[in-house]
């Protein structure tokens, strides 16, 4: 009796020490948060709430209201339980494109919307997120920000499967919606032309090109976003101010606007908001000091 008792010891010691080896449980999701990021612990995943989402409203973005229409229309398609399309919202860079799906958030929250936020190399793991939130009675737009891909990447086929499902049905309370500075979200070479078919008066792409096609058409709405005019950029440089409590605008204040543009080499909306916060901060600072 002793012995065995003794071999019993063993055995529990030997299994606490495996047990400090595993790797400890994921984390439960908090379903009572609006937003989360795919995150991983050891390997395996899991949804992290984000504590403090952006908030920004749809009325802080400017000369965007032909993207706006299109996108507030089929989000509440969605929310409401009609149909709705997948989302690719492609253009230059600082023009609104992940502020606008942001916005979304802060607008149909309260409507049961939420985020998933998805990084490109954790795209293989849509499908398990997926099914993770099918059976939630919100709704949910699977968030890809700043996406693209290069030759070779597999990433891009886990997307397919979620755009379109393979054998199973894809879940009618999950959208996704992308931003990409690529229409096609891979890159395009001047090669690719060579594989270009004419038979007749019909044109057909080659292999190269139909594949990265196939992508950007699983996306039922493309939004395209362009670079602002100097006057468009004025404009938002001078709304960002005023949300910043400077309401004051004249011509020094445009002039500097410019200048920052011309160092930052772009006129959008990103460098707009910039502008402001710099600006901003300069007069409050100075008047700090003045005390």
């Amino acid at each position: 009796m002793a012995e065995f008792e003794h071999l019993l010891g063993k055995a529990e010691a030997i299994l606490g020490r495996l047990e400090s080896l595993l790797p400890a449980p994921t984390p439960a999701a908090d379903w009572s948060a609006m937003a989360w990021r795919w995150q991983h612990v050891h390997g395996r995943g899991f949804l992290q709430a984000v504590a403090h989402p952006h908030r920004i409203g749809l009325a802080e973005l400017h000369h965007l209201d032909d993207q706006k229409a299109i996108i507030v229309r089929n989000t509440e398609q969605f929310l409401r339980g009609l149909p709705a399309n997948n989302v690719l919202l492609t253009g230059a860079r600082g023009t609104g494109k992940s502020s606008l799906v942001k916005a979304l958030l802060t607008e149909f929250s309260g409507q049961g919307l939420r985020l998933v936020e998805v990084e490109k190399q954790d795209l293989h793991a849509l499908p398990e997120i997926v099914e993770l939130i099918r059976v939630r009675p919100e709704r949910f737009i699977v968030f890809c920000d700043d996406l693209s891909f290069e030759a070779g990447e597999s990433g891009y086929k886990a997307l397919k499967v979620v755009l379109d499902g393979t054998l199973a049905a894809t879940s009618d309370n999950v959208l996704v919606y992308a931003t990409s500075n690529r229409r096609h979200l891979l890159p395009e070479y001047m090669n690719e032309n060579l594989e270009t078919q004419y038979i007749g008066d019909e044109i057909r792409p080659g292999d190269s090109t139909e594949e990265k096609i196939s992508l950007s058409e699983r996306f039922g709405l493309w939004l395209s976003f362009y670079a602002f005019d100097q006057e468009e950029y004025l404009q938002i440089a001078r709304a960002w101010l005023a949300d910043h409590g400077e309401s004051h605008w004249d011509e020094d204040v445009r002039r500097a606007a410019l200048q920052f543009s011309l160092e930052r080499g772009a006129r959008s909306g990103r460098v707009a908001y910039q502008f402001a916060r710099d600006y901003a901060g300069r007069l409050g600072l100075a008047q700090v000091k003045k005390k």
